[in-house]
């Protein structure tokens, strides 16, 4: 129970987005039951409004005469029943087809459009007594049973207000002609309609609020958690970290190489140091071959002397090749500066 609440208390960052991708496929998306019967519940009044003059006048001329001799045995037949049956069936078949397809468009647009098949597995923990125990007597069921009394609660008030003002007029349906019972009861039920699908969108937006936040809850992450997923994504950080050091060794020293074949070596004179190699024939303009600020370019200028390359100090110019990638042509803005300095260490070649 401790390492329990020690878990709990631990899973405090919130879920990364690669998690809650995981929790998707395997099923986890919340979904709020609310919301899809608020959504059946629209479809019916939708169509009870739309169609209720159809409805009505297809369902009235078999009713009437049943109603109407209800109370004699004769009127119990099996052809009365059927059309009786029939034409309510016929009525109400649309607003049935309605409220299906508006629930299950609901539950498809929460899930966007996610069809898990593992969740028309059989699991055994759903006919388990136990577990059917700690759901009901768990805080999901206390909130689920307190969800359950406060809309209880808010439909008993909302249709209470919505038909108190025909409860005179249903009182007196006992004693009515049998012709005007579905005209005196369809304004009462459509009122109890309106006030029901209002009460049940409150509780559709407050519900979906509460999945939503106890999903986002029950994804949370520790941080050793987020630490874990971080090295099985982009690798270790220390191995990441010592692979990069290798790869700029290794770079180093392939730019240290071409050091002594350098034309001239322009340095700042103390903390930059650019080599450049130009060749006539092959390269229509000098090349960046190495590069180094302070340590680095202290070794540049250490390489360039041990095989007799010429170091030439030019400040600004130093500060503006040594901005440029390594294995690139100088631009065109410095061809004048560095052809005078080529020019330079040439003279000096074949006075040598």
């Amino acid at each position: 129970m401790a390492e329990g609440e020690q878990s709990s208390e631990d899973r405090t960052e919130s879920a990364t987005q690669r998690h809650v991708d995981q929790a998707r496929e395997a099923g986890q998306v919340p979904i709020s039951r609310e919301v899809a019967t608020f959504a059946s519940l629209a479809a019916v009044v939708l169509v009870i409004g739309y169609q209720s003059q159809a409805m009505m006048r297809h369902m009235l001329p078999n009713l009437v005469v049943f109603l109407a001799r209800a109370g004699e045995a004769s009127t119990l037949g099996a052809t009365q029943l059927r059309l009786a049956s029939s034409a309510a069936l016929g009525a109400i078949s649309s607003v049935f087809a309605a409220a299906m397809f508006a629930g299950a468009a609901a539950v498809l647009l929460q899930t966007k459009f996610l069809l898990h098949p593992g969740s028309l597995q059989p699991k055994f923990s759903r006919i388990s007594p136990l577990a059917g125990l700690k759901r009901v007597f768990g805080f999901s069921g206390i909130v689920e049973i307190v969800k359950s009394l406060g809309k209880l609660g808010l439909l008993s008030g909302a249709i209470w207000i919505a038909i108190r003002g025909d409860l005179p007029r249903l009182i007196r349906l006992p004693w009515e002609d049998p012709h005007r019972l579905l005209s005196a009861v369809a304004r009462p039920v459509f009122h109890t309609f309106i006030a029901s699908v209002c009460i049940q969108g409150v509780v559709a937006g407050a519900d979906l609020m509460w999945v939503r936040f106890r999903h986002a809850r029950d994804l949370r992450m520790s941080r050793q958690d987020i630490r874990d997923e971080l090295k099985d994504t982009e690798g270790n950080p220390h191995v990441k970290a010592r692979l990069r050091r290798i790869r700029l060794m290794r770079a180093r020293k392939r730019m240290m190489a071409k050091v002594p074949t350098a034309t001239v070596v322009i340095t700042n004179p103390t903390h930059y140091a650019v080599a450049l190699a130009y060749d006539r024939v092959s390269n229509p303009a000098p090349r960046i071959v190495a590069k180094g600020s302070d340590f680095l370019a202290a070794r540049i200028r250490e390489i360039a002397q041990a095989n007799n390359v010429p170091l030439v100090a030019n400040p600004p110019l130093a500060r503006a090749l040594y901005r440029l990638d390594i294995d690139t042509e100088i631009p065109a803005e410095h061809y004048k500066a560095v052809a005078e300095i080529i020019a330079y260490v040439w003279r000096l070649r074949r006075r040598g």
